[in-house]
């Protein structure tokens, strides 16, 4: 069987690797189609998240929530596998799904969950431009593929969350308290997926790369464990001394990123510059006045101006020890008058025409506790 190899690439380009290798096989020449969603459990949400495609992929960047999906809820509670052999019916009842792929000349369609140990990851979907493909043969074949997409899958996604696990265990034993709530980093997350999924087409951004954008936004300030709390908490403006002492912790973050990749054995992680540049450029500005690198422009990578406005939006609105919330309005207006000059301007603009998503965002991941 094909092995996925043990590279720095994305599952993406693995997976086209592998569908190439399927379609060597005579019986399986005609899948067309092979594709992941993942599933958000805090949110209900199902996202479109790697694919390997002849023809067009008409999903990209779809979200759904699982309740309205009645069909795939079904099967992500009982772990059934379902083939439809003939998507005609389905696309002319209106189903929008459905109708996308029959509308870019799928035909049939069989679905997998992704599901180990009682967790639900998502699914795996397979096309095929011909109607009625997907035979009991040709199905019994792919479940080999099956099981080793869905594993790769669960593999990078565990990684992952073992990473923000270990991070959130060191945050409870250390002494410093920082203001990074739970709420806060859901919240955070979530806008910079917002804003990376609407991000103008030439900066060419992946529903793979948005996903482990999503993930690892949460680590972006990890280094603040090495802050002191009379420091961290300051009731007030921070000395020239203290400011100093605040910025180190962008060093010490990658200091235990690294560390991290190293103990864990994770050099291979896909992505893994992209964690980095979130970590290492969150605070730097288009004009060079931000820290610790003084960066401008475009020298600031994507990710790294994706999290800064997500962060710094949800930094205003949300209390501290040391200040008040502001509203959305009064946050939004400081990002309008900084656009271009500190952020990012396409990715103010799209935070701010989505005050609906916001207000979605705030209400589902509120805060509770301070913490």
């Amino acid at each position: 069987m094909y092995q996925l190899p043990a590279v720095h690439r994305g599952i993406a380009e693995r997976l086209i690797c592998l569908h190439d290798e399927i379609k060597g096989e005579r019986s399986l020449a005609s899948l067309s189609r092979i594709a992941v969603a993942l599933y958000d459990g805090t949110s209900d949400l199902l996202k479109t998240f790697i694919h390997s495609s002849d023809g067009d992929n008409p999903v990209d960047g779809a979200t759904a929530q699982l309740a309205d999906c009645v069909s795939l809820k079904q099967l992500a509670s009982t772990g059934a596998r379902r083939i439809v052999n003939d998507l005609a019916p389905a696309a002319h009842e209106g189903r929008e799904f459905a109708r996308r792929l029959y509308d870019a000349g799928y035909r049939s369609s069989y679905t997998v969950p992704i599901v180990n140990k009682g967790t639900f990851y998502g699914f795996l979907f397979f096309n095929s431009f011909e109607t009625g493909f997907f035979q009991p043969a040709v199905v019994q074949r792919l479940r080999p593929y099956a099981e080793l997409i869905s594993l790769a899958v669960m593999r990078e996604l565990d990684t992952v969350r073992m990473m923000q696990a270990a991070v959130k265990v060191i945050r409870s034993v250390s002494s410093a308290r920082d203001e990074e709530t739970g709420s806060h980093l859901a919240r955070m997350a979530r806008y910079a997926r917002l804003i990376a999924t609407k991000m103008p087409a030439h900066y060419g951004l992946t529903d793979e790369f948005v996903e482990f954008l999503f993930q690892f936004c949460p680590l972006h300030d990890v280094g603040k464990i090495a802050v002191p709390d009379a420091i961290l908490l300051k009731p007030g403006r921070l000395t020239e001394d203290e400011f100093e002492q605040m910025k180190k912790h962008v060093d010490k973050g990658l200091e235990i990123i690294d560390l991290m990749m190293r103990d864990f054995g994770l050099k291979s992680m896909p992505y893994l510059d992209v964690l980095r540049n979130i970590v290492a450029y969150h605070h730097e500005s288009l004009d060079g006045s931000g820290y610790p690198f003084r960066l401008k422009g475009d020298q600031i990578p994507i990710e790294s101006r994706i999290a800064a406005v997500a962060d710094v939006f949800d930094a205003l609105t949300s209390e501290r020890p040391y200040k008040k919330a502001w509203t959305n309005d009064e946050a939004m207006q400081l990002l309008r008058q900084n656009a271009g000059t500190k952020f990012d301007a396409d990715c103010v603009d799209i935070l701010l025409s989505n005050k609906g998503e916001i207000e979605q965002i705030q209400a589902r991941f509120a805060e509770t506790v301070f913490d």
